[in-house]
């Protein structure tokens, strides 16, 4: 589960298998946990195949114990839940001492959009984002990028952990995205690092952060927008990369803030 590796070539073209779990621990960056302090992290679950829950909390309690953090200042683990849809404690796994009864803990998502049109959306970038094209990493969160990328993450990780990819015409969904506009864009790189503590090398985790709105023909897009609050999009997901929210309230779209067409722009900075 923590090092998959493809026999041969995995889903395209991948050496190794995206891994079955994205972490999310943003909340805790550059925070230090006292003596007797209590924190929490969310790991994301996409393996429906293995019973693997049992198993992540004998890990934890134990990477607990060996110690977390640069320093590896001990732990114990005293519970572990399943979140619901927005994100908050619903069932008690664990309780520090024993397993819980807990029943399906699989969360649905539907992919179908929703009846009613969709013709604006603010996406935010909440951890850093870097989407590639063929080598290269994308300055700019365009639509039909972006809604590939998350239309290809979801397929492989319903091929390799789930029921089978997606069933739907790939090329008609990624020409259909290309037709949504791009209205404004606020983002900004962040540079962030990770070492590891087996090999000592040092990884690049940083992307872009911030807000992008888009209009057109979206809601069959916004099912997949919202399922990468969970799985992430983008490179590097497993560490939390390419966590993204959406609204589809035009609170501020540039219209009603009384900008014109060009005005309107997609700004970078270092």
């Amino acid at each position: 589960m923590f090092e998959p590796s493809a026999l041969g070539r995995g889903p395209s073209g991948l050496a190794d298998l995206p891994r079955p779990f994205v972490f999310r621990a943003s909340h805790r960056d550059g925070s230090t946990v006292n003596r007797g302090a209590e924190f929490s992290f969310d790991l994301n679950l996409f393996d429906m195949r293995n019973p693997a829950v049992p198993y992540l909390v004998l890990a934890f309690a134990q990477l607990a114990r060996e110690g977390l953090g640069p320093r590896r200042g001990r732990a114990d683990l005293i519970s572990v839940w399943r979140l619901n849809g927005d994100g908050e404690n619903a069932v008690q796994v664990f309780n520090g001492n024993a397993l819980l009864e807990c029943g399906d803990l699989a969360m649905q998502v539907d992919l179908d959009g929703p009846a009613e049109p969709v013709d604006h959306v603010c996406v935010r970038f909440v951890t850093p984002t870097e989407l590639k094209a063929g080598n290269e990493i994308l300055e700019r969160p365009e639509f039909a990028m972006l809604a590939s990328r998350i239309r290809d993450r979801v397929s492989t990780l319903r091929s390799l952990y789930d029921s089978g990819p997606l069933e739907i015409d790939f090329r008609a969904f990624g020409e259909r995205a290309s037709r949504v506009r791009m209205t404004n864009c606020s983002i900004h790189r962040v540079e962030a690092m990770r070492q590891s503590t087996r090999t000592g090398q040092v990884h690049s985790i940083g992307g872009f952060i911030g807000e992008a709105e888009y209009e057109g023909e979206l809601a069959e897009f916004v099912p997949y927008l919202r399922v990468a609050k969970w799985t992430g999009v983008g490179r590097q997901t497993v560490w939390g990369k390419g966590e993204v929210e959406i609204r589809l309230t035009p609170d501020y779209c540039p219209q009603r803030r009384g900008l014109n067409a060009d005005e309107r722009a997609c700004g970078t900075s270092n």
